[in-house]
């Protein structure tokens, strides 16, 4: 997971895209992320902590370990341990699958050092979950993305319904990398092709840029398969 993808993971807000699309007068717009059961609760806990500010850096960050930096969100106190602080701030049990999530994490260890210089809260949190999440040689990841658009034409209603499913190869070649790599590299030839004609900088909306651009995805078993269904 690079910074930028971290940092549009831990502020996403996709109600700003209804302006960029034109539709404001849409009466209902909802966007979804199927996790694992827990992944929401566990994620909130780093936001309620602080650890996903990005609008700051810490002084001499380089050196810390991980428990320094947990320690950092944590009131003080004399007697207790880390852990004990951070149980008591956020009413979890040592039984609690939230517990052994982060335990998992090894949020706690005194020797790993986060080795980033003048680092945010964010991009610390970023390297300590790198060290867990990162795949393994012969790990693959995959997306599913389905997009599902309701409306009423004539008295009917109608829903139209767009998916599709990637799947990675291995560590490198991730169903992630190709997804998010992939068309801005079909993008920069085009460009330089001549082929894409509009200056400055875009964002995919322009027919121009994303119909060739899907066209060519295509090639490496990237589509979006769509179908119409009439609703009663």
């Amino acid at each position: 997971m690079d910074s930028g993808n971290f940092e549009a993971y831990a502020n996403r807000d996709s109600l700003k895209y209804r302006s960029v699309y034109g539709l404001n007068d849409i009466p209902t717009m909802y966007r979804g992320t199927i996790r694992k059961v827990g992944f929401s609760r566990a994620w909130d806990i780093f936001v309620q902590l602080g650890m996903t500010d990005d609008s700051y850096t810490i002084e001499a960050s380089e050196n810390m370990s991980y428990r320094d930096f947990v320690n950092l969100f944590l009131g003080y106190s004399p007697s207790d341990s880390v852990e004990l602080k951070l149980r008591s701030y956020l009413n979890i049990e040592q039984d609690d699958v939230m517990w052994a999530k982060l335990v998992e994490l090894d949020l706690f260890n005194p020797k790993k050092k986060i080795g980033l210089t003048n680092a945010t809260p964010a991009k610390m949190l970023q390297k300590i979950l790198e060290d867990s999440w990162t795949l393994q040689k012969d790990d693959k990841d995959m997306i599913v993305m389905q997009h599902l658009f309701g409306y009423e034409l004539n008295g009917k209603k109608h829903q139209i319904e767009s998916s599709f499913i990637v799947l990675g190869e291995n560590q490198t070649y991730t169903a992630m990398s190709k997804t998010v790599g992939l068309p801005v590299g079909i993008a920069a030839l085009k460009i330089l092709k001549g082929e894409i004609k509009t200056p400055g900088v875009q964002i995919p909306i322009n027919k121009e840029v994303y119909e060739p651009i899907l066209k060519e995805l295509e090639n490496y078993g990237i589509k979006f398969t769509e179908k119409e269904v009439l609703r009663l």
